[in-house]
């Protein structure tokens, strides 16, 4: 298929014609339900824990919630329905989508930064990173994705597609440096600098904190790199990067959106205070309910 080729309705994914095509149409709509649900129920945690507002790693939590949503809510249109979101489809969402994804990205690229420097300097942190900087910092990527958005909607088709791949070329070269290097840091420092502070409430919570945003950083590259490289290979050979119908038939794509399920669940996994809110407050278990 042409690049230049869109999709003349609004169907679904493919065709509901034989029982491989229902699966995946059914896998979407799955994914993009469970990429709303489990980052909404971290979303709306975190606002109920005034404990939780309080620490600046969980603004980035919640902007990274804030933006899987918006991405989850996208992938009903465009990894259900038969569409092409493309530079230049008349169905394709004026990289709105695309934003989404990216400010996810952004997201995480500053909280693995943020830890880095909370553990690495923590006297220094107090004092530069109060919750006002935090908060300006998440509003500048914010106002970033979305004005990257809308200068590709006002140049020609051939600038905003040189954009978009100096955008991934320089964003792959900070997730190599950031998510890498730092976290070699980072469980460099949990491994050795924490094993000389006393046992403590803070230390423990400092030692999951880092163990968690590690975890989540090796996460996103293993969902992210694959479709990073092959977008970067397509762009340097000159060839067509879309192979695939759609955004909900392309394995690489698929793989991404992932991680907007995994993200979440690890933060429910791996942050005690968070996981007691969401089970207590968000979902109401029962079960929960006894035991706390």
């Amino acid at each position: 298929m042409n690049i230049s080729e869109s999709s003349a309705g609004l169907g679904t994914v493919l065709p509901l014609t034989s029982f491989e095509n229902v699966l995946v149409f059914l896998f979407n709509v799955f994914l993009a339900t469970a990429i709303i649900f489990f980052n909404a129920s971290v979303f709306i945690a975190i606002l109920m824990n005034r404990v939780l507002r309080n620490e600046n790693r969980f603004m980035y939590m919640l902007s990274t919630c804030l933006s899987d949503i918006g991405s989850g809510v996208s992938y009903y249109y465009n990894g259900v329905m038969d569409v092409r979101d493309y530079y230049d489809s008349p169905t394709r969402t004026y990289y709105i989508a695309l934003t989404f994804l990216g400010l996810s990205y952004m997201a995480i690229l500053a909280a693995q930064s943020d830890r880095y420097h909370a553990v690495s300097a923590p006297l220094k942190y107090s004092q530069r990173m109060t919750r006002n900087r935090t908060l300006l910092v998440i509003l500048i990527y914010w106002v970033y994705g979305f004005l990257i958005a809308a200068v590709n909607n006002l140049v020609p088709m051939g600038v905003a597609i040189r954009v978009t791949f100096l955008a991934a070329f320089v964003g792959n070269i900070f997730t190599v440096i950031i998510m890498i290097g730092l976290n070699v840091k980072l469980f460099f420092i949990a491994k050795f600098q924490l094993e000389r502070e006393p046992p403590s409430e803070e230390r423990d919570n400092k030692r999951a904190s880092i163990y968690l945003i590690i975890i989540v950083a090796v996460c996103f590259l293993i969902t992210w790199l694959p479709l990073f490289l092959h977008v970067i290979v397509c762009n340097f050979t000159r060839t067509s990067c879309y192979l695939f119908r759609n955004d909900g038939t392309d394995p690489l794509r698929i793989l991404a959106r992932l991680n907007g399920v995994i993200t979440p669940l690890l933060y429910i996994r791996g942050c005690t205070p968070l996981r007691s809110t969401v089970m207590t407050k968000v979902w109401r278990m029962p079960c929960c309910k006894s035991k706390g």
